[in-house]
């Protein structure tokens, strides 16, 4: 088995070989994969963070050495919290800007040590802000399919990446999501935190927010932005009109 980790800010993980195909989801600085198999420049990935699958260039990532890559499982890395963390490469003195989320493996110090290169941590790792804050940190950052980061999110990666700093791995598409974490009965019970669930004309699920209350929700829809709920779905009040159907709503802490 071969093994890899991303020495960039973040890597597009794409549906097949091509830099011309869908972007399925990103893989962040630090988080390390196994390689299944190559085609080409092009490795198919199953990332070790959330288990999943999609294609990688050669140019995107370091290998790495399966003794380094089962140290990282068993001693998961700390990983930034602001938008942007300033890191310098020692070789060539070259910034790098990582986005919240990103893995800062091998720490010691204020150096991460990634295969044959050498980062330095710029911006202070500080202490974690308040769950509420994280979540609105997001607020008007556009909607980007696959996305990860605070330039561009999902709906599942938005809940994915906040959920992740109170230390609850969600998987990583929101049907997947769906099946985590207990049921919350009622709306009216619905607490800041749950998981707010929401389906299609074919009872797929197809969307998911954050609960910060049992009448508002913040989530990824053409940005992320905080609408109102009831039992109907989500209304928002610039549409005039309800946008997500309501299917189910789920706790996780």
């Amino acid at each position: 088995m071969e093994y890899g980790i991303c020495n960039l800010a973040m890597a597009p993980l794409r549906a097949q070989p091509s830099e011309r195909a869908e972007q399925v989801s990103q893989i962040l600085f630090g988080e390390a994969f196994e390689i299944m198999e190559w085609n080409g420049q092009w490795a198919r990935v199953i990332t070790a963070f959330d288990g999943y699958e999609g294609w990688l260039n050669k140019l995107l990532f370091k290998t790495l050495e399966q003794a380094s890559y089962q140290s990282l499982i068993e001693n998961p890395a700390t990983f930034t919290i602001h938008p942007v963390t300033q890191a310098r490469k020692r070789t060539d003195d070259s910034m790098v800007y990582l986005p919240f989320g990103s893995s800062l493996s091998f720490l010691k110090g204020t150096i991460v040590d990634i295969a044959d290169d050498a980062f330095e941590i710029m911006t202070e790792i500080g202490e974690q802000p308040d769950f509420e804050a994280i979540a609105k940190s997001f607020l008007n950052t556009p909607y980007l399919w696959g996305g990860r980061t605070h330039f561009g999110i999902d709906c599942s990666g938005f809940t994915q990446a906040v959920m992740r700093t109170q230390n609850i791995l969600l998987k990583r598409d929101a049907y997947m999501q769906a099946e985590q974490g207990n049921t919350v009965d009622f709306l009216q019970e619905a607490k800041l935190g749950d998981l707010a669930f929401f389906d299609n004309d074919e009872g797929r699920i197809v969307h998911v927010g954050i609960m910060l209350n049992n009448e508002q929700i913040i989530h990824a829809s053409g940005k992320v932005r905080i609408d109102t709920i009831d039992n109907q779905g989500i209304y928002a009040a610039d549409q005039k009109k309800y946008t997500h159907k309501l299917r189910i709503i789920k706790r996780l802490f």
